[in-house]
């Protein structure tokens, strides 16, 4: 499949931006593999391996690693992270569409990360229940589908997931509504209720307290 001049059927590395966070001297929040799935079974594990060389040496950032492949996440560790506590500045997340995906988030229950996350993304039935793995999640994103063709999300399972948050105290980011308009720079627009929901987890790594 072809998307935005990208084949999706082939696993490419980048050849000129694959080091930068080397040579990025103030500390960002990277989103790895945005366009693809870092513990994809079909990486060469020698990529993964000076992915996480990377992301040790340059520990001032902050990486986001988000699968849909829960199950290949603790294999891909590296052996230093089965050694030592997790690094606060790798935080690990899954995909979780709808509930039939729940799965995802019984694998990484099972994962040791100072920051576990969920990711709603694109939005596609209610989850009443999530609350149910709060003890082990740090942050909870949603997001509605975009494109031609993308199915509406109702924003009352958003106000569900929200609700279920501030009850629980769980940082609460909502990307956006989804849709074919853009709104305010996102698709469909953000606001909820008359609020941005951007939440975060306390930076413990850029704001110096490494543990």
């Amino acid at each position: 499949m072809t998307r935005f001049g990208k084949d999706f059927n082939t696993i490419n590395r980048s050849k000129t931006t694959f080091r930068d966070p080397l040579k990025w001297k103030t500390p960002k929040i990277i989103f790895v593999n945005s366009w693809s799935d870092f513990f994809h079974p079909d990486v060469p594990l020698h990529w993964v391996d000076d992915a996480w060389d990377i992301m040790m040496e340059a520990d001032h950032h902050i990486y986001l690693l988000l699968t849909k492949r829960a199950n290949n996440i603790k294999d891909a560790l590296p052996l230093a992270w089965h050694l030592a506590k997790p690094p606060e500045h790798i935080w690990i997340g899954v995909t979780v569409e709808e509930w039939e995906y729940s799965h995802r988030l019984v694998a990484l229950e099972e994962i040791e990360a100072s920051i576990k996350f969920v990711s709603i993304e694109p939005f596609l039935g209610p989850m009443p229940d999530l609350y149910s793995f709060f003890p082990s999640l740090d942050w909870v994103i949603t997001g509605g589908e975009s494109g031609p063709g993308c199915r509406k999300l109702p924003l009352s399972w958003v106000r569900n997931i929200r609700d279920q948050c501030v009850d629980y105290n769980i940082p609460f980011h909502h990307k956006q509504h989804g849709g074919t308009e853009k709104i305010d720079g996102t698709w469909g627009g953000r606001e909820l209720d008359g609020v941005i929901w951007d939440e975060m987890p306390p930076n413990r790594v850029q704001n110096g307290n490494r543990g």
